[in-house]
């Protein structure tokens, strides 16, 4: 999917690092692979692949990540 790009830098994208749980569930339901784990921890990867679908925010059970759809 890395050939699908959103438009550079306007994604509404956010993650908070200390919310993480490290549950790993972004990484399992991002289309795009937007995230990966480090340290237990989810980072985000790739910023701008991020068509800012919600998939992450409606499966993240700490409320770590947020995105405004539509917005960016």
């Amino acid at each position: 999917m890395k050939d699908l790009r959103y438009l550079e830098d306007v994604s509404s994208l956010a993650l908070d690092e200390e919310k993480c749980i490290g549950c790993s569930l972004c990484t399992e339901v991002c289309p795009q692979a937007v995230f990966e784990m480090r340290q237990s921890k989810a980072n985000i990867v790739d910023f701008n692949a991020c068509m800012e679908c919600g998939a992450c925010v409606n499966n993240c059970p700490s409320g770590a990540i947020s995105v405004s759809p539509g917005v960016g």
